[in-house]
């Protein structure tokens, strides 16, 4: 007793000491140029942990230790400045910085202008800050580095990303931003179904803008308003995010290899925790009296316990090692526990173990080079992503091409061209479904059905024995009255996809005099889809195959002149002029089988057994001219 409150004392000491070594310094920051606050300057202690930002008054408290001799203060646009920790209260001037005013980015329609030119708010990324973690979404890689950038992301494998910059502006249409990449209009289309985007199930099929690469992005100027993006029409109101594609500035030869490995699992504190005081079934005391079925399992007129495998619940008999029990495997005919009565115990392995090890490796190389008349590079990248869920897989092929050639001194031709394959298997169900093992680990489940033993009673034979028997009392009651077993849900009755996508530019550009330039580009944006949907014979609802094949062609044709002319030594004119021809269609057709399959595990749609329905088609051809 003598030693610990000798201990405690030692601690407590300890902690008074730690406390009375911390300082806290206050102060207000504000503007060199006008002496108005600045809310949301990043102030941190230079050397160690620890930070805040400054309220809507300019003001920051700050713990410090007394270890801390000085304090940063940053902030967009202006100069970081550092301050020495003199006294409790510091009060800092920010000046601007010039030359974050004088950075040149790329505006509509590709025109490069300097920041401080603009009448509106535009914000750059460089490429490199998307890379630094190997996120294979240009746009997820743009979560948190721009203001008024919202980015929402599920954590499904290839899943939709929505983008939205400043905020929502229409209830029923499209809030997306616009993607633009070197000049083409990237269509960014969400083709998942009306049921999955409302929450009733379905499958996540991400969107289109997830075919741009992230290593061979230079930079991303994010347009802001509609003044900023006036340029493209309607379908640039919510913004627009500019992309400029990598090409070599210095003359020479160059090969950059980038490669990353990243492993996942689930994060168990999120997870659901299950009681492990109660087994199947809810508050009735069924035929037992104690919470159990009674029927003659064995054939031989003694009634016993069984598990009520039909409920999806588990508020019933209290676990108790001591009594047996038929439970769901005593009704399979390849389980060791084939009419085997079994201790009423919690599970060993709870659905947390369903979830497997993700790991995704992205890879790529990009071979450039320049000289004075010009520049080419050429890259390929393959990022395979593997999910927590079992039979799950993304894998993406791209290939990107770049040139620009000086004909002569006057005129310039330049080409990209992008070609992407997506391959998705097993994507991740969603909402309420079936298809979803997700939801039903978080509603219904019995903390007494094992992980590992569905797991193993799948791959035995590759049937669906689940724990949820309708009525395991006679032969016809075997199946499944809500839930299929989850390995069988992950392997047999999963989804595949491919889009094939090209995309890119041809453009010549001729400069009259100095002051003016005219441009002549061609743009081509088009891909196809093909995405199936299986439900496998011996499944808990009706046996079916679905399938949708999609294609999008969009071409643009821009002429457009660039004015740019000092008309005297304090007064300058930039000015363009131009056309535009856009030609877009979508063509899309889905079918799906009626009634069930005939042949099991032949996926077509002439396996029907009823007559089809008419597919559902949907042609929209458009021309608009600017």
């Amino acid at each position: 007793m003598k030693k610990l409150l000798q201990s405690l004392f030692v601690l407590m000491f300890i902690a008074f000491s730690a406390i009375a070594q911390e300082r806290t310094v206050t102060g207000t920051v504000t503007s060199m140029d006008d002496k108005l606050p600045i809310p949301g300057v990043s102030v941190k202690i230079k050397g160690a942990q620890g930070g805040t930002v400054t309220s809507s008054d300019g003001k920051f408290t700050l713990k410090v230790p007394a270890s801390a001799k000085v304090l940063e203060f940053s902030y967009l646009g202006y100069v970081t400045t550092s301050r020495s920790i003199t006294a409790n209260a510091i009060n800092v001037s920010l000046s601007p910085d010039s030359k974050a005013l004088e950075e040149v980015v790329v505006t509509a329609l590709g025109q490069v202008r300097t920041k401080n030119s603009l009448s509106y708010a535009a914000q750059q990324v460089k490429g490199e800050e998307l890379t630094q973690t190997r996120i294979s979404n240009a746009a997820s890689a743009l979560s948190g580095k721009v203001s008024g950038l919202q980015i929402i992301q599920g954590n499904a494998i290839g899943g939709s990303t929505n983008v939205v910059i400043r905020g929502n502006k229409s209830m029923l249409n499209n809030n997306q931003a616009l993607f633009v990449v070197d000049g083409v209009p990237v269509d960014n289309s969400n083709n998942n179904t009306e049921n999955q985007k409302a929450g009733r199930g379905g499958y996540d099929y991400g969107n289109a803008a997830a075919d741009i690469n992230p290593d061979d992005i230079e930079s991303v100027n994010v347009l802001k308003g509609a003044a900023a993006s006036a340029l493209y029409g309607s379908r640039g109101a919510n913004g627009v995010i500019m992309i400029t594609t990598k090409s070599r500035k210095s003359s020479g030869m160059g090969i950059t290899i980038n490669s990353g490995l990243t492993i996942g699992t689930i994060d168990k504190s999120t997870f659901p925790k299950y009681q492990n005081e109660y087994g199947a079934g809810y508050s009735s005391k069924y035929e037992s009296g104690d919470g159990f079925l009674l029927f003659d399992v064995l054939g031989n007129g003694i009634k016993e316990r069984v598990v009520p495998t039909s409920e999806d619940a588990s508020y019933g008999a209290k676990f108790d090692p001591n009594l047996l029990v038929y439970q769901w495997d005593a009704f399979d005919p390849a389980s060791p526990n084939y009419h085997v009565k079994t201790p009423w115990v919690a599970a060993a392995n709870d659905p947390s173990t369903f979830y497997e090890t993700a790991i995704s490796n992205n890879n790529s190389i990009m071979l450039d080079g320049a000289s004075d008349k010009g520049n080419i590079k050429l890259g390929y990248t393959r990022n395979d992503e593997r999910g927590t869920l079992p039979n799950s897989r993304v894998l993406k092929n791209i290939i990107n091409f770049g040139s620009s050639y000086k004909i002569t001194d006057q005129l310039t031709a330049s080409a990209t061209a992008n070609y992407s394959q997506v391959n998705g298997l097993g994507r991740y169900g969603s909402g309420y479904s079936g298809l979803n093992v997700n939801q039903n680990f978080r509603q219904w489940y019995q903390t007494n059905v094992d992980m590992q033993a569905q797991k193993d009673a799948y791959f035995r034979n590759r049937k669906n024995i689940t724990w949820n028997w309708k009525d395991p009392s006679t032969a016809a009651g075997l199946v499944p009255i809500y839930t299929d077993n989850y390995y069988w849900t992950r392997y047999e009755n999963y989804e595949t996809d491919t889009r094939n996508r090209v995309f890119g530019n041809a453009s010549l550009n001729y400069k009259a005099t100095d002051w003016l330039n005219i441009l002549g580009r061609v743009t081509l944006d088009t891909y196809t889809e093909f995405q199936e949907q299986r439900v496998a014979v011996g499944s808990q609802g009706a046996a079916s195959y679905s399938r949708v094949d999609r294609s999008f062609r969009e071409t643009n044709y821009d002429l457009i002149a660039n004015f740019d002319k000092n008309i005297s030594q304090d007064f300058n004119v930039k000015a363009l002029v131009g056309t535009n021809i856009r030609k877009s269609l979508l063509n899309s057709v889905s079918s799906t089988t009626n009634g069930g399959l005939i042949v099991p595990g032949l996926y077509t749609i002439a396996n029907s057994v009823g007559a089809v329905a008419a597919p559902e088609e949907k042609y929209q051809p458009k021309e608009v001219d600017g």
